[in-house]
């Protein structure tokens, strides 16, 4: 099973090391603690989806960039041998498929939530859209006031550059597919 935290812990090491930048700074720059992000950087902590949008706000890159493989040319993926990130005790797991590569500007990813889970995300960078295929259960989104909901066959689309919340609202687990498009 792929060690989601080694990813994590790698490439921020590597990312903090070619910027020339210490922990200081990016806690100044994330939000999260200097204590918080040493434990990441020695794989000791399984950080939530917020803590990653947090720090990659902070440094300006990509959710994906911080938890992506080494790119290949071809790959193919299991998701049942993947470590999903967790949020809402679990009842929110986020694999990331397809990260954001050079030349390329979208991500893919598959996302389980359970019955009653929910996410509340933090702006992307500007011009940032997501668009949702889901495959069971369904799906609330709310952004800027507004409601979309999808269920079983359904899709989404909306402008992910201000805060947004997702939600299963079904009985059963809400599976779906993400690509986050981002700006050139």
């Amino acid at each position: 099973m792929e060690e989601i935290n080694a990813l994590f812990s790698m490439n921020l090491k590597r990312l903090r090391a070619a910027r020339r930048m210490s922990l200081d700074e990016v806690s100044r720059l994330s939000g999260v603690s200097k204590s918080m992000l040493g434990q990441i950087e020695r794989g000791e902590v399984n950080p939530t989806i917020s803590t990653v949008w947090k720090i990659a706000c902070g440094l300006n890159v990509p959710y994906s960039e911080l938890l992506s493989r080494p790119q290949v040319e071809r790959e193919a993926l299991n998701i049942a041998e993947m470590r999903p990130v967790l949020e809402d005790e679990g009842r929110y797991r986020n694999y990331l498929l397809f990260p954001q590569e050079a030349g390329r500007r979208f991500e893919v990813l598959y996302i389980e939530i359970d019955a009653g889970g929910a996410l509340k995300a933090a702006a992307h960078p500007r011009g940032t859209q997501e668009f949702i295929t889901v495959f069971s259960g369904a799906l609330r989104v709310r952004v800027d006031g507004a409601e979309l909901l999808a269920t079983e066959g359904g899709a989404l689309r909306f402008a992910a550059d201000r805060p947004h919340r997702y939600e299963s609202v079904g009985a059963g687990t809400c599976r779906l597919s993400m690509v986050i498009h981002y700006p050139a």
